[in-house]
């Protein structure tokens, strides 16, 4: 975790520096085809913002002159890939599209990507319509690692949410939960096995499964380690409270074999219309709205995440994009960066339904605010859950790790096990590992 005298510093350090970007920019002209006739090769994790940026990849080329091959590959593969590519020294790829909630900590202490700084400061090779100062402060603090350094753009911040089949709900006469404790019971109403309807689905699968616990212990105000990032706190009455709601929500209220769930086989059944409630990110829209793949297009409700005992939070997950040190197509692989990350790109990935923008300004566009692709009920749970959004896992090198050993505990959760023995149990053999991590 950043330290809170880090924090400060680094977020003074991003208060000044737009106002010097902009300084150094102003009555700039700019050269969009500065680097034509290269190529940059970039490597995009599968999920809806590769599908934004494949889809309007030939405009780049087309402004710019570059020549651009991508390729979009599971996240179970593509994180490790990365890791590896990047430690050896030799990566395959210019432009890397990461999680920083999983990556962040991981990159930076390998110094492995640029420090997109210069870069930004450097009006030959960032546009002077850029604005750096747009950037969310939730997005600045993520992209910024704990010593100053900016070494990834901000792509998109997930935010989650709550789908849910408004005419199942209205088949029950239910009103959306506003509490998780009255998710729990609503789930057990719609719960109906004998007719192959089933009250919740979410991530049940190890590993994936922990943003889905760490959205419930967000009703608790609790994050998952102590804020220095040295303790764990995954076995506290909070911790235990919110791994009895997700023992509950899976065990008793969710499809056969979901213990093997992650969002995709959770988005498919949702489509299917034999789910009344399903908690993921709001990135998975586009396909429940889409005729040609779901049966559910004229039921589909959103709802911000239910409120715990002592809090109301959603978690969110920042996508962003870095340039390898040893890449020998620098220039170019920012010009793709900063378009990829520019006010209009984002506006264009929030009208796919791809995720949430990070930029400020994407939330003022007229268009989108009168005409939301999705709705206004889409756009209005995405306004409110941004106020209520914090981090939903601990920034620390071993996150992978973490959630390996949390997610295992919690799968087990669905198969019966005691909650409290095995979040203590996960928590005592983590312990060591994150102790460990802070000595290197």
């Amino acid at each position: 975790m950043i330290g809170r005298r880090t924090l400060l510093a680094s977020s003074a350090a991003l208060l000044a520096a737009p106002a010097i970007i902009r300084t150094v920019h102003a009555q700039s002209t700019f050269d969009w085809k500065r680097c034509k006739g290269q190529r940059v090769v970039i490597a995009l994790t599968k999920n809806p913002r590769a599908d934004c940026l494949q889809q309007h990849q030939k405009e780049f080329e087309e402004l710019t002159g570059i020549r651009v091959e991508s390729e979009q590959m599971p996240e179970q593969q593509q994180r490790p890939k990365m890791v590896m590519e990047l430690a050896s020294g030799r990566p395959s790829f210019d432009v890397t599209h990461f999680s920083l909630h999983v990556s962040k900590r991981v990159v930076g202490t390998g110094l492995w990507l640029e420090d997109m700084r210069p870069y930004l400061a450097n009006p030959a090779l960032t546009a002077p319509d850029y604005d750096w100062a747009d950037m969310s402060p939730g997005a600045l603090r993520a992209a910024t690692q704990p010593d100053g350094r900016i070494d990834s753009l901000p792509l998109e911040s997930d935010i989650w949410l709550v789908y849910y089949n408004k005419q199942l709900f209205q088949q029950k006469g239910l009103s959306f939960p506003k509490t998780f404790d009255e998710m729990l019971a609503t789930a057990r109403k719609l719960n109906d096995p004998a007719s192959g309807t089933y009250g919740f689905v979410a991530r049940g699968v190890k590993n994936a499964n922990v943003p889905v616990w760490t959205s419930i212990l967000l009703g608790q105000d609790q994050e998952t380690v102590t804020p220095d990032g040295r303790t764990l706190l995954t076995d506290t009455p909070g911790a235990i409270w919110a791994g009895e709601m997700y023992k509950s929500l899976l065990r008793e209220c969710a499809p056969p074999g979901v213990i093997g769930f992650n969002w995709n086989e959770c988005q498919t059944s949702f489509m299917q219309g034999k789910v009344g409630m399903w908690l993921d990110g709001v990135g998975f829209t586009p396909p429940l709205l889409d005729p040609k793949v779901s049966k559910i297009v004229d039921h589909v409700g959103f709802g911000v995440m239910p409120a715990g005992p002592k809090a109301q939070a959603c978690p969110v997950f920042t996508d962003a994009l870095g340039i390898p040190v040893q890449s020998k197509a620098k220039e170019a692989a920012y010009l793709y960066c900063q378009w990829a990350t520019s006010k209009q790109m984002l506006l264009n990935l929030v009208n796919m339904g791809a995720g949430a923008s990070p930029r400020l300004s994407t939330y003022q566009d007229p268009v989108l605010m009168k005409a939301s692709p999705f709705g206004q009920e889409w756009l209005q749970t995405l306004l409110a859950s941004m106020k209520i959004a914090r981090s939903g896992l601990p920034e620390i090198v071993p996150v992978n790790e973490f959630r390996d050993v949390i997610g295992i505990a919690l799968s087990n959760m669905i198969g019966g096990a005691d909650v409290a023995k095995e979040l203590h149990a996960a928590t005592t053999a983590f312990q060591p590992v994150l102790a460990q991590s802070l000595k290197t």
